[in-house]
């Protein structure tokens, strides 16, 4: 199945995602819910997204929310953390938290909730909550960061944990933990996904799992999954989960814009196993785009540069590249040219300030290079006062699925970048 990214509407962030299959046959996304341009993670509710293609998406509407808490257990908070959901009894419990670190836990007969708060849950200290269901029926619980991190067996209840069992199941030292559990059993085997920091100098922009025969320990490091690092200039986190939905699993990610940490983008990458049971890692993906379809810029895998995603009036997604400056770049993966040697790119460009240091008189420009290879070239307008079309005409036709990469050249003057599409008589 071809995911497009984001999977969720432009002006919907919801990261952190834990996603479930439940009886219905439909996938449940339960996600923090951030605010398109606050600086800030997260907000103070919960909305739950089904599908049953993983194409059309329902927002469910308000799930659970801060102040829904009982008795006021939450005061003081602003906001609410990375949730998951198991299902037990006929019953859907929403494990949550809040900024200080605290869990708590809502019940609801419907997996979209809303879910009803039943408190917080006593030996619990630490974001990230997750639940993973044995074979045997054992419910068990994990949270917490770095080497904070805990496993332990919840109760029949499914509200309280049993502490004699609590133990740390992964480290900072042999796994690079630094936060966002999750633990799905495949295949017999318990595979813990989290966020890791083995590149980037500490950045926890990578997805890794580790592996053990048992639920709480004797995890071994197996690598990398999917790295966000690229989608952002200022980038840092992830939190994810591993999902199997009509026969293929998958890795839910997300991705941040508006060159911040936050206002974070659920995606979703097809993820293969080999035939000793590691995960093969995975780049991210902007989706298929075929000859004539119009690409919106802002469904860009990786940039470089200045360049960000973030709101623009003038587009009409309400998102595209902005800030773009000399030397930018956005790739796209993938296109599929079918053939075609021209294409339609959407510019917007924007003059520098009078008093900034000027440069060479060159015209901008912009180059093409599928695959990575060479493709083409086209002169951009001067700054004007919107969007205009400019057609790009490649060296050869172009076949096959690839990448499409975008480098932008103007020193003298900025760009937004808002869609392109592949044919000679493309209209955007």
């Amino acid at each position: 199945m071809i995911v497009t990214n984001p999977i969720l509407p432009l002006d919907t962030f919801v990261p952190d995602v834990e996603a479930h299959v439940w009886d219905d046959g439909r996938i449940y996304l339960y996600g923090s819910f951030d605010l398109p341009g606050e600086r800030r993670y997260c907000s103070g509710e919960y909305h739950v997204y089904s599908s049953e293609d993983m194409v059309r998406w329902t927002d469910h509407g308000v799930s659970f929310s801060l102040a829904w808490t009982k008795d006021g257990w939450a005061a003081g908070m602003d906001a609410l953390y990375a949730p998951d959901c198991a299902f037990r009894n006929g019953k859907y419990y929403l494990y949550y938290c809040v900024p200080d670190g605290r869990c708590g836990v809502a019940v609801s007969g419907n997996p979209a909730g809303p879910f009803e708060d039943c408190g917080p849950m006593a030996h619990v200290h630490g974001i990230d909550p997750a639940v993973m269901i044995d074979d045997d029926g054992q419910a068990w619980f994990y949270w917490g960061q770095f080497d904070r991190v805990r496993a332990a067996k919840l109760r029949d209840n499914m509200t309280e944990i049993d502490p004699a069992t609590a133990v740390q199941p992964l480290s900072v030292k042999e796994h690079e933990f630094h936060e966002g559990s999750s633990v799905k059993k495949i295949g017999g085997k318990y595979y813990f996904l989290y966020t890791d920091t083995h590149r980037h100098g500490g950045r926890a922009t990578s997805l890794g799992y580790a592996v053990s025969d048992k639920p709480d320990r004797g995890f071994v490091y197996g690598g990398i999954v999917i790295d966000n690092f690229g989608c952002d200039p200022r980038t840092w986190n992830n939190h994810g989960s591993l999902c199997e939905f009509r026969g293929q699993w998958y890795v839910f990610y997300h991705r941040s814009t508006h060159a911040g940490e936050f206002s974070r983008h659920v995606c979703a990458e097809p993820v293969f196993f080999e035939a000793d049971g590691s995960i093969r890692e995975v780049k991210m993906t902007s989706g298929l785009f075929r000859a004539g379809e119009v690409v919106p810029a802002c469904r860009s895998a990786e940039l470089a540069g200045d360049v960000r995603i973030a709101g623009d009036p003038d587009s009409a997604f309400g998102y595209a590249l902005r800030e773009i400056r000399d030397g930018d770049r956005a790739l796209f993966r993938s296109v599929e040219p079918a053939g075609e040697d021209s294409l339609v790119i959407r510019v917007k460009p924007e003059k520098i300030p009078e008093d900034a240091p000027r440069k060479n008189d060159r015209p901008p420009r912009v180059e093409l290079y599928l695959g990575g290879t060479y493709a083409g070239c086209a002169v951009l307008p001067e700054a004007g006062e919107g969007y205009v079309s400019v057609p790009v005409k490649t060296e050869r036709p172009f076949s096959g699925v690839t990448e499409a990469e975008f480098r932008f050249y103007g020193q003298n003057c900025r760009f937004s970048f808002d869609s392109f599409a592949f044919g000679k008589d493309a209209v955007i």
